[in-house]
């Protein structure tokens, strides 16, 4: 029998669930095979989870009037032999003589036992991966599909759409990845886990392991928007008058900043200071442009309208309007920008008209 429980036990360490798990399917399992072998019904199975010996026993149902004597007892009865026993509950009745299974029966315990291992290890892969989602992990990828990258993350596996790579990096079959959890769902199969590398909250995960003051509050990032392998621009803030939230972030001759674009694919991160005024935050978002002028048009609808001197333009909307967007995104207000001989020309054009 002691060989059984190191069984039961290699078992439950292997699949990482709770030995009494185990030792409950193997009741179970028992108790349908001695069933099936002896055509009983009122049968349940003990195995001590220390000595590993097994008892079978036939067992009765607590009813208030009995009608058939070898399935039930009366509460009455009951109560002699268990105090506080209830209607409904079960009580034994007398111990079985273990015997050798069928075949049938045999094969019968073999599934249950299978059965119930399977879904209590996928309930705790479930609960392992619980409070993943948003989070970053390292994984190995393992294959590859015509669409997808699969990712061993342990005891589970992660989807990487090839969509939601940094473009133009390559990823080498067996090779350990950083992958952010943009999707997690717990189901019957156990969790169905979505990654990206992609994803802004990628970046933002990444500046959290290289900036301690991103996690002891120190430093408060506020908004993060990204064109992925292009360009990211970060928002940060501090309620600390002698803390720079923007040399935090960057770290002593780069060195934390560089550590998070090493993970990117040349992608380059702007660091904003944010700030309460939108005027100003929408000004510290449109960098490096300079020499701008903002304007919010409409509080409500968050439209702004920011002017720059004529050299700034470009530097101010970016190669394909690029710089726009993602300061955009990152001040949630809608951003136009023009240019101040473009503004003169409006207002002579004005005037011209009023005169008229």
């Amino acid at each position: 029998m002691k060989e059984f429980m190191k069984a039961l036990n290699a078992i439950a360490e292997e699949k990482k669930i709770d030995k009494s798990i185990v030792v409950e399917a193997m009741e179970q399992a028992m108790a349908a095979a001695y069933k099936k072998n002896e055509g009983l019904t009122n049968v349940m199975a003990k195995v001590d989870d220390v000595t590993g010996d097994i008892r079978i026993y036939s067992y009765k149902t607590v009813v208030e009037t009995v009608e058939n004597p070898d399935l039930e007892i009366s509460l009455e009865d009951a109560s002699k032999e268990v105090e506080g026993i209830e209607l409904g509950d079960t009580i034994k009745d007398k111990e079985l003589p273990l015997k050798d299974f069928g075949r049938v029966a045999a094969q019968t315990a073999k599934q249950i036992v299978v059965q119930r291992v399977k879904e209590a290890e996928k309930q705790s892969i479930s609960g392992e991966f619980q409070d993943k989602d948003g989070e970053l992990m390292v994984g190995t990828l393992s294959r590859e599909d015509q669409k997808n990258y699969f990712v061993d993350l342990g005891r589970a596996s992660g989807i990487l759409p090839k969509d939601q790579i940094i473009p133009g990096e390559k990823l080498v079959m067996g090779s350990s990845v950083k992958v952010y959890v943009s999707k997690l769902e717990l189901g019957p199969k156990g969790p169905f886990i979505m990654l990206s590398r992609s994803h802004y909250g990628f970046v933002k995960r990444l500046l959290e392991i290289e900036v301690p003051e991103l996690n002891d509050g120190t430093v408060m990032l506020y908004s993060v928007a990204r064109d992925a392998g292009s360009r990211t621009k970060i928002a940060v803030y501090t309620e600390y008058n002698n803390v720079d939230p923007i040399g935090a972030v960057i770290g002593e001759k780069g060195r934390r900043i560089a550590a998070v674009l090493k993970e990117l694919n040349g992608e380059k991160i702007d660091v904003i200071l944010y700030d309460k005024d939108p005027v100003k935050f929408i000004t510290n978002a449109l960098s490096p442009a300079k020499d701008i002028k903002v304007t919010i048009k409409d509080e409500n609808k968050k439209e702004a309208l920011a002017v720059v001197g004529d050299n700034n333009l470009s530097l101010a909307i970016g190669k394909r309007g690029q710089n726009v967007k993602l300061a955009s995104r990152l001040t949630h207000y809608k951003i136009e920008v023009k240019s101040q001989s473009a503004v003169n020309e409006e207002n002579a054009e004005e005037v011209e008209a009023s005169e008229k």
